[in-house]
């Protein structure tokens, strides 16, 4: 699968990316300030081509990387979207996706770290590896086999849960998936110039480098076209508005702890634990 990769440096500089490298985006597509500016382009399949940038390919092991987006639009969250981990929290399976949102200052960058809160608020926080989804135009009423017109890329991502809050009342669902740096996004959208075969990849989270939890994308009760079809009849979906689809699996953390998600030929996003 031939990608292109849209992503931020930590000061912030907007870079275009292949496997080889990254250039400046200004250095690609003059027009083009910022990468929400690319997202609709992304979408379109008509970024420009990274080998075709009259600037050198930047290793992507000799750059520092923030956030892929300065500021992201909705983020919703999906729970239960595997049957396994449904049955691990003893909760039945969701006819419907088992939807939420999460606040925009939840959101750190690669590297995190994950900031537990206080053990006054929760003693109890769980790491989640997922496949993000991100939105890259304007839509509403999005059929299923359209999705693919509206998609800028994937990432990974790490979602984090006050499991012990959500458990004193399934109402406090929000605060317990709001705290600060409680969405770990990974440094790099990935962009393929064709719709990706990820039925059978592998979604992971890892643990001070143990796998915890896994499972293959083609497991989820709803895949990310169904999911973005479904809330597209709900409200209206623009550009930089993220989709986490679900994990196979949560594990505890406490600080001192390194958390990583892998999905499968998308990347892997990582971050050590502090309070």
């Amino acid at each position: 699968m031939k990608r292109t990769y849209l992503a931020r440096t930590a000061d912030g500089t907007p870079l275009l990316g292949d496997d080889e490298g990254f250039v400046p985006l200004s250095a690609a597509s003059p027009e083009l300030d910022s990468v929400r500016d690319a997202l609709a382009p992304a979408a379109a399949n008509t970024l420009p081509d990274v080998s075709e940038a009259p600037a050198d390919r930047i290793d992507r092991e000799s750059l520092q990387f923030g956030p892929p987006l300065a500021s992201f639009g909705k983020l919703w969250g999906i729970g239960l979207n595997y049957a396994e981990h449904a049955g691990d929290l003893d909760e039945q399976r969701p006819e419907e996706p088992a939807s939420f949102m999460k606040p925009t200052s939840a959101v750190t960058g690669p590297g995190g770290p994950i900031r537990l809160p206080s053990t006054d608020q929760s003693t109890r926080v769980t790491a989640e590896a997922e496949l993000a989804v991100l939105i890259g135009r304007t839509c509403k009423n999005v059929a299923e086999e359209e999705t693919t017109g509206v998609i800028a890329g994937y990432l990974p991502v790490i979602d984090m849960t006050a499991e012990d809050v959500l458990q004193r009342n399934p109402r406090f669902l929000t605060r317990s998936k709001s705290y600060d740096s409680f969405l770990v996004v990974g440094s790099s959208i990935v962009v393929p110039n064709e719709p990706p075969a990820l039925g059978d990849k592998t979604v992971q989270t890892i643990v001070n480098g143990d796998v915890m939890a896994q499972n293959q994308i083609q497991n989820m009760l709803f895949p990310p076209d169904e999911i973005i079809s479904f809330h597209s009849e709900v409200m209206t979906l623009q550009s930089g508005d993220l989709f986490s689809t679900g994990t196979p699996g949560a594990e505890p953390i406490s600080p001192g702890d390194h958390v990583r998600a892998r999905v499968e030929t998308i990347g892997s996003v990582q971050a050590p634990v502090v309070r």
